[in-house]
């Protein structure tokens, strides 16, 4: 009996070793918060922020050009003293010296018409101009009350109209693009977590592993002093203390490589002790594979950047055939303008003004470049429908198997759990049996590997299925668990 009391004080001991210590200065993590926390503060949401935000004035700065732009330029003043030529009422040319000083204002209301592409703009305007000589100073005045301009492209390529169409889908696909991102660190935290979490486990165990087979040899050495074992039990027995010590500190190098990349990615300067706590069973989960493909056709970013890359490949096929042919301008302006010595004056009985021109361009020969880029274009347009077309089957097919292998999952990690309840009550069986003589230490070294090989199975299954419930997520951009898409609070961006 003496062995065997030896035996269950020293794993008293090793138990209470292994009991945390509750401290105020550490901290638990569960797999829930760590995602939370990674969504919140690590470096790369951060920049998935900061990206969003850089799509969400692109698309202000878009819609900011549909509106009225409001503009005053002014020259105040502009002096000039020179010697310059001037014509005589004679015809003829001599050269004089003159000193002026212009002033000039100007206020202009322009509006883009987005349909036409046309452009309607209403400015006034105020001139002056000071004749300096050496008796005195001569001033005078030109106003322009008000002048209304509007310039019209005919059969011209109409970037406006394409820019309503595609810049709204570039921003809602910038939203979405967010979401996913932040799925995106969901994953990348549950890998990171349960890298350290295995690197922790590992580390436990084998320390525990390590104490356990220290009292083993010290119970084989007392049995060989007795006699009751061969030589050859007791070597081995040595031999499994020095290869528990060699991978303990081979877990404890993989723990602090693990611990380096989990703080790096959740942005953790001071946090030194921190212990990760193993995820609860996962909630009972089947995802329908055409609620799953409903979902991901409406929510996904990438399905708005294939109707994006459609229309930008139409439009350039437009802008081709515009290029192509015969193109004309309309300028058109009508105002009021009058000029006089005074100020006040200037503004009296104005003058009515008008211009209109229109400018022509024909392409007579290029020796068929504008075709060329027209077939280009035309090609281009197919290879985009092609590989957009082959992009939707191959999506639908990533949907459709991704749900079938995340509702396997379920089942696996139920095996696996049975699996490494059985181990763990073998080898307790193994171990008693072992004890009391029963069996050799063979016997003994199979169980302890299976033990913990079926540790390290549950433990990856656990991990598969959790990463994979947030694929899914990632994946359909829907929340299954509350039966709802997937939001964000864009406006707190």
């Amino acid at each position: 009996m003496k062995p065997f009391l030896f035996l269950l004080i020293n794993f008293a001991l090793i138990a209470l070793a292994d009991t945390p210590v509750l401290s105020s200065s550490r901290r638990y993590l569960s797999l829930e918060e760590t995602v939370e926390i990674a969504r919140e503060q690590s470096p790369d949401a951060m920049m998935a922020r900061h990206r969003y935000r850089g799509s969400y004035w692109r698309h202000r700065s878009f819609r900011a050009t549909y509106l009225p732009h409001l503009r005053f330029e002014a020259t105040i003043p502009n002096l000039n003293r020179s010697i310059a030529p001037i014509t005589l009422p004679d015809g003829s040319d001599v050269f004089i010296r003159r000193s002026l000083a212009t002033s000039s204002g100007t206020l202009s209301l322009n509006q883009r018409i987005g349909v036409t592409g046309g452009q309607l703009y209403v400015s006034s305007g105020l001139q002056r101009i000071d004749l300096i000589r050496d008796d005195r100073t001569e001033a005078s005045y030109l106003t322009t009350p008000i002048n209304i301009g509007y310039r019209q492209p005919i059969f011209a390529f109409n970037q406006f109209k394409w820019d309503r169409r595609i810049e709204p889908l570039r921003y809602e696909e910038a939203r979405r693009r967010y979401i996913e991102n932040m799925e995106d660190l969901s994953i990348r935290a549950t890998n990171l977590f349960f890298d350290l979490l295995l690197a922790q486990i590992n580390k436990e165990i084998n320390e525990f592993n390590l104490g356990i087979n220290d009292t083993l040899y010290q119970i084989a050495r007392g049995r060989y002093e007795l006699g009751r074992i061969a030589e050859n039990e007791l070597l081995q027995m040595e031999l499994n203390v020095l290869n528990s010590e060699a991978v303990l500190e081979e877990s404890v190098v993989s723990y602090e490589a693990a611990m380096f990349r989990f703080r790096s990615f959740m942005g953790f300067d001071d946090l030194h002790d921190l212990e990760l706590i193993p995820p609860e069973e996962p909630h009972d989960l089947v995802i329908d594979v055409g609620v799953a493909l409903a979902e991901a056709r409406s929510n996904r970013a990438d399905i708005l950047a294939h109707q994006r890359e459609v229309l930008e490949a139409e439009s350039n096929v437009e802008q081709a055939r515009a290029d192509h042919r015969f193109n004309a301008n309309i300028f058109a302006v009508y105002g009021l303008t009058q000029s006089a010595e005074s100020f006040s004056e200037s503004y009296r009985h104005p003058l009515d003004q008008q211009q209109l021109s229109i400018g022509i361009q024909i392409p007579i020969l290029d020796w068929g470049v504008s075709r060329g880029r027209v077939r280009m274009a035309e090609s281009n347009r197919e290879l985009i429908n092609t590989t957009v077309n082959q992009a939707v089957v191959d999506f639908e097919q990533e949907v459709f198997l991704r749900v079938m292998a995340f509702n396997m999952l379920d089942s696996q990690l139920e095996i696996a759990r049975k699996a490494d309840v059985i181990a763990e009550k073998r080898y307790e069986v193994t171990r008693q049996r072992f004890l009391i003589g029963r069996i050799d230490i063979i016997d003994l070294n199979l169980a302890f590997e299976e033990r913990d090989r079926a540790k390290q199975r549950y433990l990856s299954a656990l991990r598969n299925y959790w990463r994979g419930f947030y694929e899914m997520r990632r994946l359909t951009l829907y929340d299954f668990v509350n039966d709802k898409p997937i939001s964000a609070d864009f406006d707190a961006l």
